[in-house]
């Protein structure tokens, strides 16, 4: 095998694959990236055996011919050469050398028949849509994503069609973030839950762009297909919570506030908040309703806080607690200038919602407030 490829071009391939690579394994040929050519072609890959990333870019080849090599090593190598021409050979004596102005470099390689081969994917359902719609959607769901291992199925985001509309959802049992758009083509109603640590990588590779990416769901493993990369990924079991139902569709209480304003309000109490010797929990900041304004406050040992904002509110007065990384992690990715915030009694979940559409949703668990 011999190439010769431009560092910005073959490094922007390595990037791209470089999150399908096994991190912890006890086979060797995981931590690395297949490598092969076909024609003036060359594809890289890699696979953990969950999530798999084809990458295909042209190059000038040579001569013909795969090879494996350690991924971090390959990439590290690459990411500190010179932009300019690199070339790759893979000599006699199998070491793929890389050779760049006077920079040359030979490294070990595995066998590529020994590379395992992506899942090969019965698609039954598939939807397509522009790259920049579906980077927006993750973006504005992923945050409320679990980490805990207790709940497997919610540490990935639900996507779902129904009636033509696809919803993108996201639960960590404390939050919900909901993001829909309505599809250009007629489609099956389908549902799968895709690991958010996946979609998280998709969202990196993903283009602000209106290129079209394509999405394939199987029984138990989807597909992202966009221009030169494709990624597998296995489709979570279990059963998502049924988020429609827990979702409030009524208010006691609402405010319309300058998103910004409410913002740094929630930004400049966290310093307090977060800054407790005790868990944040037990000191959550504290939400107090008038008419015409609210008062956000927060009280620990190391200092209190108080911020008002005079706005316009719908209801009755009310108290009622949360913890600000909630509301600030929802607040971050919303693009519109005002948002509702409707809230129940102090202990039903609150909404926050854009004053113009209803594309997207959260709603975030009170916290119980301590009695002074």
């Amino acid at each position: 095998m011999k190439i010769i490829c431009y560092k910005d071009k073959i490094l922007k391939a390595i990037n791209s694959v470089v999150k399908g690579v096994a991190s912890k394994t006890t086979m060797p040929i995981l931590e690395g990236i297949l490598i092969q050519t076909n024609d003036n072609e060359i594809k890289l890959t890699t696979y953990d055996l969950e999530l798999g990333i084809e990458y295909i870019m042209e190059c000038d080849v040579k001569e013909q011919g795969s090879t494996v090599v350690n991924a971090i090593m390959f990439s590290e190598i690459i990411r500190k050469l010179p932009d300019t021409e690199i070339y790759i050979t893979v000599n006699n004596n199998n070491l793929l050398e890389i050779e760049c102005e006077g920079s040359h470099y030979k490294l070990a390689t595995m066998n590529p028949d020994e590379f395992p081969e992506l899942p090969k994917i019965e698609i039954e359902n598939s939807i397509e849509l522009e790259q920049n719609t579906l980077k927006n959607m993750i973006r504005k769901t992923i945050f409320a994503v679990s980490t805990e291992e207790t709940r497997p199925i919610l540490t990935g985001c639900l996507i779902e069609t129904e009636n033509n509309k696809l919803n993108i959802v996201a639960v960590d049992g404390f939050r919900l973030a909901l993001r829909s758009i309505y599809l250009n083509k007629k489609t099956n109603n389908f549902s799968a839950v895709i690991p958010g640590k996946t979609l998280n990588e998709i969202n990196k590779i993903l283009l602000d762009s209106f290129e079209v990416v394509k999405i394939g769901i199987s029984k138990n493993q989807a597909l992202f297909e966009m221009d030169n990369c494709k990624i597998v990924t296995r489709i979570l079991d279990g059963e998502f919570l049924n988020y429609k139902n827990v979702i409030p569709n009524n208010w006691e209480t609402r405010i319309r506030v300058n998103k910004m304003n409410l913002q740094d309000c929630f930004e400049r109490i966290s310093l307090i908040a977060s800054s407790s010797i005790e868990k944040e929990k037990k000191y959550p900041v504290k939400v107090q309703i008038d008419i015409g304004k609210v008062t956000i406050s927060c009280t620990n040992q190391t200092g209190d806080a108080k911020e008002e904002l005079f706005i316009s509110t719908e209801g009755r007065n009310l108290e009622v607690g949360f913890n600000p990384k909630y509301f600030l992690d929802s607040l971050k990715v919303i693009d519109d200038e005002e948002v509702f915030v409707e809230f129940g009694s102090s202990i039903s979940p609150a909404l926050i919602k854009p004053i113009e559409n209803s594309d997207y949703v959260y709603m975030i668990l009170p916290i119980r407030i301590k009695e002074d």
